[in-house]
């Protein structure tokens, strides 16, 4: 059957215009944030079908200067023109024979990542988000203690044990579950008050562990933990892991990018002695989702544990240019996106420079909303942000007073007041319990274009929407 005539002109200046529109609403404060829909209602005023407008109207607009709900917030405009180049060149990066220019760009990216890491001969893979790099971490962990399993499976090996603080990332858990080691066998490390693993806690576990017969397997610190933003002391775990010669994995999918400010960058301090590192452009630096990055020190153990040397695609005696361009091997995946591109598109646009700046402010928006919380009444920081994490309690005027508030009660505002703000629209920010401590706000201070202004709108709007609840 003949395809159908396209007028290619008239398709790309109307999504064009659409989405210029798009965006110029996502940079204005008087905007929603969201044009919230129930899921039933959504399905009434939406018929889904391709010539329907509304997907952008009824989409949330993350590129707002009040969208602070997620670890990822924002919208460049040379991320999104990058993501268009590469849709129209409909390729995968799994050889240079199909992806010339994705294939190197993918090297040059990573070798730049490597080095800011402090890995000088390391080696990596793009991947589908960061729960993806965790897995390729432990992966490599497993396969540098236990090699036979690629092709004998676990049952002819040790019970294998992963360790992680109490606040990493539930992607471990999920990773042991997918590798089979099980997530009884994920101990979880003590942290301390500020929300980072405690290297004492960790030397008992791996010792427990061993008395136990079971087999340590890797540890993973992270940088920039999903709630609170701390950063794990990278050096005196190392120093653990090295001991007992155990892998060393770094989840800093949100706080690796602050190597790329000079002011900042000492959060990473001992990053260098990890074995493997998981790094989200797609959060602190704004990268269009998704893009994930896994490192590794060790050069060529990321093929050894995942190659299938497929010879219909990964053909070893090709004539015309360098095989080792053929990454697709050593990955998980067949096909894969060239996620690289967006952010060597938007590194060579904004230069180490714009990124920095970038980071500079978002870590500068979030110590300011600190300062302005210690300062209003009915407002209580959690803790002081060590990075672009502001975690607090709100509490209304029924709940202030001498005597410390009931945490039932306590743990019923910022449900409420999230969904009051949702509703209206005005901006978005998340909410959640740690441990013992009842609900509290978490705002994430990433997006490129908040303010000082927009940290204050937040404080007052919360207390406009909670002022006179009574829970």
């Amino acid at each position: 059957m003949e395809q159908p005539h396209l007028d290619i002109d008239f398709i790309f200046t109307k999504a064009a215009n659409i989405i210029k529109e798009h965006l110029a609403k996502n940079g204005m404060r008087e905007a929603s944030v969201v044009k919230f829909v129930p899921p039933s209602e959504l399905l009434k005023v939406m018929d889904f079908t391709l010539r329907n407008e509304k997907v952008l109207e009824c989409s949330i607009q993350s590129g707002h200067p009040r969208y602070f709900n997620q670890l990822y917030t924002g919208l460049d405009h040379n991320g999104i023109v990058s993501q268009l180049i590469s849709a129209s060149t409909n390729t995968s990066v799994a050889t240079f024979e199909i992806a010339p220019v994705y294939t190197t760009i993918e090297r040059v990216v990573l070798d730049k990542m490597c080095s800011l890491v402090g890995y000088t001969d390391g080696d990596g893979i793009f991947s589908p988000g960061g729960s993806i790099s965790n897995l390729y971490g432990l992966l490599c962990a497993r396969h540098r203690l236990c090699p036979d399993a690629k092709k004998k499976g676990t049952s002819f090996i040790p019970q294998l044990v992963i360790f992680a603080s109490e606040q990493a990332h539930y992607s471990i858990q999920k990773s042991a579950i997918i590798m089979g080691i099980g997530t009884d066998n994920v101990v979880t490390i003590r942290c301390d008050n500020r929300g980072k693993m405690i290297a004492g806690d960790l030397e008992k576990a791996l010792n427990a562990v061993k008395d136990e017969g079971k087999c340590p397997m890797a540890v993973v610190a992270t940088a920039g933990t999903t709630v609170l933003g701390a950063f794990d002391n990278f050096t005196d775990i190392a120093a653990v892991c090295e001991k007992y010669n155990v892998w060393m994995h770094i989840d800093a999918a949100l706080g690796g990018s602050a190597l790329m400010s000079e002011k900042h960058k000492h959060l990473m301090n001992g990053s260098e002695l990890s074995d493997s590192f998981t790094w989200n452009p797609h959060k602190a630096l704004v990268v269009p989702q998704q893009c994930s990055a896994f490192l590794s020190k060790h050069k060529g153990l990321l093929a050894q544990c995942n190659s299938m040397h497929a010879s219909y695609l990964f053909q070893q005696d090709k004539k015309s240019y360098d095989v080792s361009y053929d990454t697709g091997d050593k990955s998980i995946q067949c096909a894969r996106l060239n996620d690289s591109f967006k952010l060597w598109f938007m590194w060579k646009a904004k230069g180490m420079v714009g990124f920095e700046s970038q980071i500079n402010k978002a870590i500068k928006n979030a110590t300011y909303l600190a300062e302005q919380i210690k300062k209003r009444e009915g407002f209580e920081l959690l803790l002081e942000p060590e990075y672009t994490n502001c975690c607090f309690w709100y509490y209304p005027v029924s709940l202030r007073g001498p005597a410390t508030p009931d945490p039932r009660k306590l743990t019923k505002v910022a449900p409420i007041i999230k969904d009051q703000m949702v509703r209206a629209g005005t901006m978005m920010m998340t909410y959640m319990p740690l441990a013992d401590k009842p609900n509290f706000f978490r705002m994430v201070t990433i997006s490129p274009l908040a303010t000082e202004k927009d940290m204050d709108f937040v404080l007052d709007e919360i207390d406009r929407l909670g002022c006179e609840l009574i829970v």
